[in-house]
C-alpha cells in the first residue's frame, strides 16, 4: 500500500516530569520522527530530560518549547489530540489507535500533522480539544486506561511508523493542487467570522460560548484548502466592509 504523505510532529502538552520528555524524544527517534514541541512544560529543565533520550538527543536538541498549543500546532494542517475516552470530547470523533490509519486514509491526509499528548496529571483540556480535528484513544484495559506518557508517545510513534505513515511528501507531487489549511489560517478565519458576526449582534450573550466552540469544530470539520480560506477571507472582508469591521482577508 501507497505510504501516506505525512510530515509528523508530537506535541507534548504542560508535561510534568523531564524525564517523559526525554522518553518521548528516545520514541520518536526509535521509530524515525524527529519533530517535537513542548507546550509550557511544569519545569522545562532539559538536562534531566536528556538523561532519559538515550539516542534521541537530536529530537531533544532539536525541540522547540512554546507557550501555547496554538503555537505549536499553527503550521499543521491535520491536528489529532490524545484521550482515555473516558472524560467529555466536545464533538470531536473519537479513534482507536488501530483505526487511524485508515481514517488518515480516506481523508487523504498529507503535509503537515500534530500528535497532541497531555499533561500525565489532567490529560488535554476542553481548550486543547477544541483545536483538533479528531481524538485517538490507545485501546488500553478499561481497568487501567491511562498510560506513562512516554510509553503512550512510543506506542503511537510505533504504529505510525509500522502503518507506513510518517513520511514526507515531494514538493512536485503536491505543486498542482490546494494545500489543506493550516491551523494558523484556520484560527485567523475564525478570528474574523467572529468580528463579522460580533458585528451583526448574531451571539446571545448566554449562549456565545457554546456556539465559539461549535464553530471552530465546523470550521474543522470543513476540511479547507489555502484556496478555501482565501476565497472565504475574501466574502468576509466584504461582509465585514459592509458592516464598519476591519477584518482582512488570509493572504
Amino acid at each position: 500500500m501507497k505510504p501516506l504523505q505525512i510530515d509528523w510532529r508530537v506535541v507534548l502538552v504542560r508535561p510534568r516530569n523531564p524525564l517523559n520528555i526525554g522518553a518521548a524524544a528516545r520514541a520518536l527517534a526509535n521509530f524515525g520522527l524527529a519533530d517535537m514541541a513542548v507546550v509550557a512544560p511544569f519545569e522545562p529543565t532539559w538536562n534531566e530530560a536528556r538523561t532519559s533520550a538515550v539516542g534521541g538527543e537530536k529530537v531533544i536538541a532539536a525541540a522547540r518549547s512554546l507557550p501555547t498549543l496554538l503555537e505549536a500546532t499553527e503550521d499543521a494542517r491535520l491536528v489529532l489530540g490524545t484521550t482515555t475516552g473516558m472524560r467529555r470530547n466536545l464533538g470531536r470523533e473519537i479513534l482507536t489507535l488501530p483505526e487511524l490509519p485508515s481514517w488518515l486514509r480516506r481523508r487523504k491526509a498529507r503535509g503537515k500533522a500534530a500528535f497532541i499528548f497531555g499533561s500525565e496529571k489532567t490529560g488535554l483540556s476542553n481548550d486543547d480539544m477544541t483545536l483538533c480535528h479528531a481524538l485517538v484513544r490507545i485501546p488500553t484495559a478499561p481497568d487501567c486506561p491511562s498510560m506513562n506518557l512516554g510509553q503512550a508517545v512510543a506506542v503511537c510513534a510505533y504504529e505510525l511508523a509500522r502503518t507506513g505513515i510518517v513520511s514526507v511528501p515531494p514538493a512536485e507531487l503536491i505543486a498542482h493542487r490546494s494545500e489543506p489549511a493550516n491551523q494558523q489560517m484556520i484560527e485567523h478565519t475564525f478570528a474574523n467570522i467572529v468580528r463579522v458576526l460580533e458585528a451583526s449582534e448574531y451571539f446571545h450573550p448566554n449562549s456565545r460560548p457554546a456556539m465559539l466552540r461549535k464553530l471552530r469544530r465546523t470550521l474543522l470539520d470543513m476540511n479547507l484548502t489555502c484556496n478555501d480560506v482565501r476565497v472565504l477571507g475574501g466574502v468576509l472582508s466584504q461582509v465585514g466592509w459592509k458592516l464598519g469591521v476591519n477584518s482582512k482577508a488570509e493572504s
